[in-house]
């Protein structure tokens, strides 16, 4: 089984920093662009940041400058530094990321099960 995990989540004040961690384990060939999502009560998922393999970078205009994806393909994992954090960025943080599985030699997309940001004013 391929698997997504985040880490890093928690309650900090307005103006403080977190560092996400989102780790892939599992028979994993190569793993392409990795995303960071976030979905705050009452709105729809969207997407926050995402990097290609190579490290190539795009982000939600409203976390430039304050957000940083970056990712560690030896260890299968990928990172969102979060810093000079808002309230508006308060939200379930989810990790995305796409997988070329060895045992079926198929790409599949998988997500992972969340991790809470809360950020108080």
């Amino acid at each position: 089984q391929v698997q997504l995990v985040e880490s890093g989540g928690g309650l900090e004040q307005a103006g403080g920093s977190l560092r996400l961690s989102c780790v892939a384990s599992g028979s994993i060939f190569r793993i392409g662009n990795m995303e960071w999502y976030r979905q705050a009560p009452g709105k729809q998922r969207d997407l926050v940041a995402l990097i290609t393999r190579d490290g190539i970078t795009n982000y939600v205009d409203s976390v430039k400058g304050r957000f940083t994806i970056s990712r560690d393909n030896a260890k299968n994992t990928v990172y969102l530094q979060m810093n000079s954090l808002k309230p508006e960025d308060t939200a379930v943080y989810y990790c995305h990321a796409y997988m070329l599985r060895a045992a079926t030699a198929s790409w599949t997309a998988y997500w992972g099960q969340g991790t809470q940001v809360t950020v108080s004013s």
